[in-house]
C-alpha cells in the first residue's frame, strides 16, 4: 500500500507494508542512514525521531500510525534548538563510539523544544530511554544545560 508523510519537510510516498517499522521506511526506503537500529524493542532509544515534535521510537512505529511531520537527525539541525544541542554536544564531547548520539539528540531536542529550562529530574525522565553504552551520561547531561543556557560544569574531565 502507498502512504505518504511529511519528513523533514518533504512529502515522501512509499509503496510498503502498512506494518513495516518506520525506521525501516526511514533507512531503507528512504535513504535516510542517520537514525540507527539498537534493540529493536523500544528500549535503547538509537531510532528516535519526532513526529509532530514528540519523540517516538521508529524501531516499533508501523508506517501505517504515522500521521504527522516527521524529523530525523538529518534535519533536527535546521531548527534553533537542534543547533543548539548539536553545538553543545561538540563543546562537551559527547559521543565516543557514536552509535546512540542520534537518538540523544533527537531526545534532548524534544525536551528542550517542550522544556526550555529543564531540571535534572527533567532530564533524565526525557533521556531515562537512550541508553549509552559508552556511558557519557555526565556529558550528555551537560550538554543539554548548556543548549538550555543553564550554569554547567566542564564535563569533559568526567
Amino acid at each position: 500500500m502507498a502512504y505518504t508523510i511529511q519528513v523533514n519537510g518533504q512529502g515522501r510516498t512509499v509503496d510498503v507494508d502498512g506494518e513495516m517499522p518506520l525506521l525501516w521506511v526511514l533507512r531503507d526506503e528512504l535513504d535516510l542512514k542517520g537514525t540507527k537500529f539498537g534493540c529493536g524493542a523500544a528500549l535503547c532509544g538509537a531510532c528516535t525521531v519526532h513526529v509532530d515534535g514528540e519523540p517516538v521510537r521508529a524501531c516499533v512505529t508501523p508506517i501505517s500510525a504515522v500521521t504527522g511531520k516527521v524529523t530525523t537527525i538529518e534535519a533536527v539541525g535546521a531548527t534553533s534548538v537542534g543547533k543548539k544541542v548539536q553545538a553543545a554536544w561538540i563543546a562537551h564531547d559527547v559521543p565516543q563510539c557514536g552509535y546512540c548520539q542520534a537518538g540523544q539528540i533527537m531526545s534532548a531536542s524534544a525536551l528542550l523544544a517542550a522544556t526550555p529550562k529543564p531540571t535534572d529530574a527533567d532530564i533524565d525522565e526525557a533521556m531515562s530511554g537512550n541508553l549509552c553504552r559508552c556511558g557519557t551520561y555526565t556529558r550528555i547531561r551537560a550538554a543539554i544545560k548548556q543548549a538550555a543556557g543553564l550554569p554547567v560544569a566542564d564535563s569533559r574531565e568526567t
